[in-house]
């Protein structure tokens, strides 16, 4: 500090003027605002909406065999459907059921694996693929969920705890999935030909689809999941469906007793089909059938 410091004092405040009024020009319209500004807001939490917005509604069965016929009706019912709900179901589309169930069977083993070893393959974003951390034990409980995918490390680290099944299973995922890929190609292929925004979407959606390729979600649902938590699966697939662009989902669900669809148009729930492939429009889809 210097010596002698500098001695600083604010000025004096300027004098009102007697019979005016003070520096705020309205006090009533400022009262106003500061009244709205500080009023707590009334909070509506999403479990609380998505059962008021549900209908119940069956999408319609699609042959697949069927969309290779120049007279058939399923094209325009394809994108009806995706327009107003956001998906359909696919029957007949060439797949063995036999095989599906063996590989979903076969993913069981993937979710047998001891929590103190499958937190070394847990998603991150370095790693987009493995188990999904769960925050709490309350969230375990509900629901488990690993993301597989073509990738060589995912492969070194999942056999380095779960040497004895994990090869055999990786294998099978990858007919599988080879199989649905040929699935949606040839729907992809369907919409973007008989969309009229073709010429401005089409081939976007078909180089990042060959640029990313596939990815596999394989859930483990618990049988006595408590109403309220629907919601929150809801918000997970809305955040999820932002991060990662896509075009289409095909989704196994045998053995489900429901299966719910959320979209901005609102929430479908319906019991699915034994045995039918469920394909929802991703965003990349959306461009071509809204």
């Amino acid at each position: 500090m210097p010596e002698n410091p500098i001695d600083f004092r604010a000025p004096p405040l300027s004098p009102i003027a007697s019979g005016r009024r003070s520096s705020v020009a309205n006090d009533d319209v400022l009262t106003e605002f500061l009244e709205h500004s500080l009023r707590v807001p009334d909070l509506v939490l999403p479990d609380k909406i998505f059962p008021r917005q549900k209908i119940v509604e069956t999408p319609p069965r699609i042959d697949f065999q069927s969309l290779h016929s120049a007279d058939s009706d399923s094209i325009p019912r394809i994108l009806d459907s995706l327009s107003r709900i956001g998906c359909f179901q696919l029957v007949n589309y060439g797949i063995p059921c036999d095989f599906t169930r063996l590989v979903v069977a076969m993913a069981a083993g993937i979710f047998g694996v001891p929590p103190e070893k499958s937190v070394d393959v847990t998603m991150s974003p370095e790693k987009p693929y493995g188990f999904e951390e769960m925050h709490g034990e309350e969230e375990s409980e509900l629901r488990e969920e690993f993301v597989w995918c073509r990738d060589e490390n995912l492969k070194l680290d999942m056999e380095g705890i779960w040497a004895t099944g994990y090869s055999n299973f990786s294998e099978k995922m990858e007919t599988l999935v080879s199989d649905m890929e040929n699935v949606a190609e040839k729907i992809l292929q369907i919409l973007i030909e008989n969309s009229q925004r073709k010429t401005m979407y089409g081939g976007d959606i078909l180089q990042w689809q060959d640029l990313v390729g596939s990815v596999c979600h394989l859930y483990k649902n618990r049988h006595n999941l408590r109403a309220n938590s629907l919601g929150y699966d809801m918000i997970r697939m809305l955040i999820k469906g932002t991060d990662y662009s896509h075009a289409l989902c095909l989704h196994i669900c045998d053995g489900s007793s429901e299966f719910h669809v959320y979209s901005k148009k609102g929430w479908v729930s319906f019991c699915p089909d034994k045995d039918a492939l469920f394909v929802t429009a991703g965003d990349q889809t959306q461009v071509l059938v809204t």
